[in-house]
């Protein structure tokens, strides 16, 4: 899990080459340094995305789970996301995950929570889906990036999966159920991790945030992201139809076999579209210089 979680942080650090680079070389590289200058998207279309953040590599020694810090939070989402990648590891194609890491930090960099440590990643699954985990994690299927056909397609999927992150849905989630097993006598006490009572906790907590992640959210969670979704993708230069686009597309397959997990932790296609167009109605229509950056959306080989 570490090696993967280590593979996913480095990938956001590195420069976005024309040429594919030794994944191998670089962690070892990588192992031999302190740190790695980030790079950027050379584009003319859209602003330059922030500096990458540096990653959160010390645990907190305690979890406050009436009142998660940002680090408590980054780190439960990290180990959440290490166990989704020991069951479905990043796509081997480094020049992929940095280009997703890229389009994903600018997006974040537009939202209220801008000072995540965000990441980024495709993972090899042929099902058609996406993930956000606390903290900054995300993930989508190779299923679901192949069914893209521009950037700005690929924005708004991040985008919907950014607005998980920043209004805490899956982390709410986690707490009320935290919550509730610790009782009300113990909403001020704070369980050590360090200790093994608290091991086994943090332990449970995250086997349970990754049945959030499979099972999906409420659908008003899914409705608020969509108009998240959008709102963020326009703010960071955008077309605003990337999101509403994707969502046709599926709802036009043909084979739904790739679209049963999805449909177990997202409504159905045609139900978002109409609550995203009731929500948005006209709005969108002053939009006119989105940029769709079909010329530069990366086609995995």
């Amino acid at each position: 899990m570490r090696i993967h979680l280590t593979i996913l942080s480095l990938l956001i650090t590195l420069p976005l080459a024309a040429h594919a680079l030794d994944l191998k070389k670089t962690l070892k590289e990588a192992a031999e340094k302190s740190g790695i200058d980030s790079g950027s998207l050379n584009s003319k279309n859209a602003a330059e995305p922030a500096p990458a953040q540096n990653a959160d590599t010390q645990a907190p020694a305690s979890f406050n789970w009436k009142n998660p810090s940002r680090e408590e939070e980054v780190q439960l989402g990290r180990e959440i996301t290490g166990n989704l990648l020991g069951a479905s590891p990043l796509v081997n194609d480094p020049a992929l995950q940095q280009y997703v890491n890229q389009v994903g930090r600018w997006i974040a960099s537009q939202s209220e929570r801008a000072d995540l440590p965000w990441r980024f990643g495709v993972i090899e699954s042929e099902a058609i889906n996406a993930f956000a985990a606390p903290g900054g994690y995300i993930v989508l299927t190779k299923g679901l990036y192949r069914k893209l056909e521009n950037e700005a397609q690929l924005a708004g999927v991040l985008a919907h999966e950014i607005g998980h992150v920043v209004k805490k849905h899956h982390l709410k989630v986690i707490q009320k159920q935290q919550l509730v097993g610790l009782g009300a006598g113990m909403l001020s006490d704070k369980i050590s991790s360090k200790s093994s009572k608290g091991n086994q906790t943090l332990d449970k907590v995250i086997g349970n945030g990754a049945e959030i992640m499979a099972r999906g959210l409420d659908k008003d969670a899914e409705y608020e992201a969509d108009r998240d979704g959008v709102a963020l993708a326009v703010r960071a230069g955008y077309d605003p139809y990337g999101l509403p686009e994707v969502l046709q597309s599926l709802s036009a397959t043909t084979d739904q076999g790739g679209l049963a997990l999805l449909y177990k932790t997202h409504p159905h296609p045609d139900e978002r579209l109409a609550k995203l167009g009731d929500a948005i109605g006209s709005r969108l229509d002053s939009v006119s210089d989105g940029k769709t950056l079909a010329n530069r959306f990366y086609q995995i080989k």
